[in-house]
This record gives C-alpha cells, sequence and structure tokens, in this order.
C-alpha cells in the first residue's frame, strides 16, 4: 500500500483535522512535519514561538503514534524535503491544511503542481479559518477595511461541525526515510534557560488546549463580558497560544460556545467576536503579505518614529535604545506597563488589555516604532503569529485597518486605576514597587502624549 503524507504546520493536533483525515482514509498515513526556515519569505520562529514548537511537537508524537501514524522530523526547505521524502516512500498522496501567507501560499502552490505532475493526489483543506479570505468581500468586491461589517458578513454564515480523530488505521509497512532529533533542532533555550515559568504555565498540546476550552466555558464564559479586560483576575480563555498552533480549532471553539449560546447571550457574542477580530487579522494579512513590514496607511510613513540606534526617541532627550530596553525589561516607572513585560518575560504571555497599554506607551509616548514592539512581541509571545501580532500593533499605532484612533492614547495611569483597582495584578509582578528600586516613570505622560499629537497633525492625510 502506498503512502499517504499529512504535512503539519500550524495545525498540530489529531481532532478536526481534515488533511489527517484525508490521509488516513487512504490507509497508510504518514505524518511529516518540516521545520522551514529557508524558503523565501517565511518567517523565523521567535524565541518563545520555538519553545511551544518543542513541546507541541512531543505531544503530537504522541497523539499520532496512539492512531498508528508514524510522525517524521525534517528540517530544511519544505519543497525539498516534501519531495524527496514522498519519492523515498513512493507516496500515492500528499494533505495538508491550508496557511495564508503569502510566501506560504507561493510554496504550497509550487508543492500541488509538482505533487500532481509526478501523479501524486494533492488536496489541501480549510482548517485555521472560520472562513476562507478570498470568499469574504464587500460589495463592491474588495477587502474590508472595517471589522464590524466584517464580521457581520462572517458571522451569519454556517459553520462546519469539527470532525473527529480517525480511527487508528493501518500504517504503512514500507521503509520511512529517516526522522530528525528534535533535540537536535536547539528549540529551547540553553545558557540561560529562561523557560522555568513557561513550563509552570502552559502544557504546550492538545490535551491542555481541550482542558482550557471546557473550562472556560464551563466556569469563565459567564462573566467573560465583564472580567475580560481585568488582569487581576482570571478572565481571560488563554486559548491564544493553542489556536495559534493549531491545538484547537477555531470551529472546536465555535461550536462550543454554541451550546451556552441562549443561556449567555452577551458573553457569548462578546467571545465570539473575539474570534472574529482574529479573523480579521488574518484577512488582513492576506492582502496585505507585508502586514509586519509596512503601513497600511501610507501617511504613517511620515510620522517620525524612532528606531533604536538611529536618533534620539521623541519623547525627550533620551535615547531610543535606552527607553526601548526600559520597556522590554519592565522598568518604565508605569507599574501596569512594567507587570506586564514581566509577565511576557516570565509565561510568554500577557493579558491583551495589558498588551494595548504597554504597546501604546512605546509607539505614542516613548515615540518608538510599531515595528520595534511587534518584532518584541514576536520573540516573545507564545501566541505570536503573522496575522494578529502585526495587526493588532497598527491597531495601536493607527496605521492600520480599522485602526484605533491616534488620538486614543491609553494612559496607564488611568488604566490601572480602572481595570487593576486594587493593584493585586502589579503586585503579583513587581514585588518592589513600594521600594527605593522601582525607577520613576521614564517620561512625562502629559508632555509626551502633547508631542505625539503634534507629530501625528504633521503627517499628510
Amino acid at each position: 500500500m502506498k503512502s499517504s503524507i499529512v504535512w503539519f504546520r500550524d495545525d498540530l493536533r489529531t481532532s478536526d483535522n481534515p488533511a489527517l483525515r484525508a490521509a488516513a482514509d487512504d490507509g497508510a498515513a504518514v505524518a511529516l512535519y518540516v521545520l522551514d526556515e529557508e524558503s523565501p519569505g517565511i518567517r523565523p520562529l521567535g524565541g518563545a514561538s520555538r519553545w511551544w514548537l518543542h513541546h507541541s511537537l512531543l505531544a503530537l508524537r504522541e497523539e499520532l503514534a496512539s492512531l498508528g501514524v508514524p510522525l517524521l522530523l525534517r528540517r530544511g526547505r519544505a519543497a525539498e524535503i516534501i519531495r524527496e521524502a514522498a519519492t523515498a516512500m513512493g507516496s500515492g498522496s500528499l494533505y495538508w491544511n491550508r496557511r495564508y501567507g503569502e510566501a506560504e501560499r507561493t510554496l504550497d502552490a509550487g508543492i500541488k503542481a509538482w505533487a500532481r505532475e509526478s501523479g501524486m493526489h494533492a488536496e489541501s483543506f480549510q482548517a485555521s479559518l472560520l472562513h476562507e479570505p478570498w470568499d469574504v468581500t464587500t460589495k463592491q468586491g474588495g477587502p474590508f477595511k472595517v471589522f464590524a461589517p466584517f464580521w457581520r458578513t462572517v458571522s451569519g454564515q454556517d459553520f462546519r461541525e469539527p470532525f473527529e480523530a480517525p480511527e487508528p488505521g493501518r500504517g504503512f509497512s514500507g521503509q520511512l526515510p529517516e526522522s530528525e532529533e528534535l533535540d537536535a533542532w536547539g528549540l529551547l533555550p540553553r545558557n540561560p534557560d529562561w523557560s522555568a515559568g513557561f513550563s509552570e504555565s502552559w502544557q504546550p498540546g492538545s490535551a491542555q488546549a481541550h482542558e482550557f476550552l471546557d473550562d472556560f466555558v464551563e466556569h469563565g464564559l459567564a462573566d467573560y463580558s465583564v472580567n475580560r479586560d481585568r488582569p487581576d483576575f482570571a478572565g481571560s480563555s488563554r486559548l491564544s497560544p493553542f489556536l495559534r498552533w493549531g491545538q484547537l480549532s477555531p470551529f472546536e471553539v465555535w461550536h462550543a460556545l454554541q451550546g451556552r449560546r441562549r443561556e449567555l447571550a452577551e458573553s457569548t457574542a462578546v467571545f465570539a467576536s473575539e474570534l472574529g477580530w482574529r479573523e480579521f487579522c488574518w484577512h488582513q494579512y492576506f492582502h496585505h503579505p507585508d502586514l509586519a513590514t509596512a503601513n497600511l496607511r501610507s501617511g504613517f510613513d511620515h510620522y517620525p518614529w524612532a528606531w533604536p540606534g538611529t536618533r534620539a526617541s521623541s519623547a525627550g532627550t533620551q535615547d531610543a535604545a535606552a527607553l526601548l530596553r526600559a520597556w522590554q525589561e519592565g522598568r518604565t516607572g508605569f507599574p501596569i506597563v512594567d507587570a506586564g513585560q514581566r509577565q511576557l518575560w516570565h509565561t510568554g504571555w500577557m493579558h491583551n488589555r495589558v498588551r494595548m497599554v504597554s504597546a501604546s506607551l512605546l509607539v505614542k509616548n516613548l515615540g518608538i516604532h510599531w515595528q520595534v514592539g511587534e518584532q518584541w512581541f514576536w520573540d516573545t509571545l507564545v501566541d505570536a503569529d503573522p496575522a494578529s501580532n502585526p495587526a493588532n500593533w497598527q491597531w495601536v499605532a493607527g496605521s492600520g485597518a480599522d485602526a484605533s484612533p491616534f488620538f486614543r492614547i491609553f494612559n496607564p495611569e488611568t488604566q490601572a486605576a480602572k481595570f487593576d483597582p486594587d493593584g493585586r495584578y502589579v503586585a503579583q509582578w513587581i514585588p518592589e514597587l513600594a521600594t527605593a528600586e522601582y525607577p520613576e516613570p521614564v517620561v512625562d505622560l502629559k508632555a509626551s502624549r502633547r508631542e505625539a499629537l503634534d507629530a501625528y497633525g504633521s503627517i499628510p492625510r
């Protein structure tokens, strides 16, 4: 029996995985994961993502083994490795779930063309988004630029039910190509190992993903519309890294919500709209592949943001590099921002409200380019993906689609008073807050706000 290859990427699960089901239906499925950091346009993973990937592949290997499906690990250019593996096994079919970045789509199209020319059956599936970006357009046929009408259009569609994991099947009986050792990839941090807090917070894999989903729907959803902005409460679902790595599918989350839609209509609608925002970010990325490197609103090309090492920050006489280090290390003198940065460094995750406040301080009060912050989050967040991360930074900066108005400059002091009123969140992450060790604010909020608005007023519309 010829092997059927299922090519895993950002879909590291066995349930609701249409590519895996198709391969299993062929009767001799072999799973292949390629760590591709060499193909043109593929963005290399950040440090936190590499940690998550390592542990996710360990979990996936166990899940697949229970189904009788071996997992091969290879590193390099995906097109070359897939051709090599398929040829070595005499594979008859190749399946994968779609990706939506331009470089990824180009790579996938080339592999599909090669497979078909070689006589293989090649097929891809929708699995990571509720909708296909090319299927959702305005009445004029273009992409949506505003979230509300986008989500009205998308949320009104029918979404398929999640698939069960395939039953254990007959494994491939031929000679498997050599699989590389995961430890040899060097994904885990060494000298120093900064991941202890990650291991305390997360167990990457579908098991914890479904545990978190079930717990949230049962206990957290009822108060989500009220508690989601409170970093001092356990009000977040913490599903974002599992969605980013495909250990949960959006279809699984969507249908888990529907069971409580009648009794918890408001909270269900609010959380569903968060899924919608994720979809909107991917919609932007599909239509704007340079989302992480170019302002969607070209007028912001003229905004005088600072770049570390190139010129002084617009926030005063301090050097931009020094201000950036203070922000990264949680030493800005604004407790809610510093608490968020320390939470990020310790756990690889930051509460969403605090992300907005922290990002606003960097790009508007400290005057540092949003791309600098986006790159830092890309390296330190376990849930950083190539769509949501830059889209959300552009939202805060005012340069993106349906962006926050530039004059909405989050004041970290009033935000802390409103969303961490008892100071529990700040106290958890800044034990030295009331001592002389805690620094004075690195910038004057009023003066820097005024300077940011003046700069914004000078750019072309």
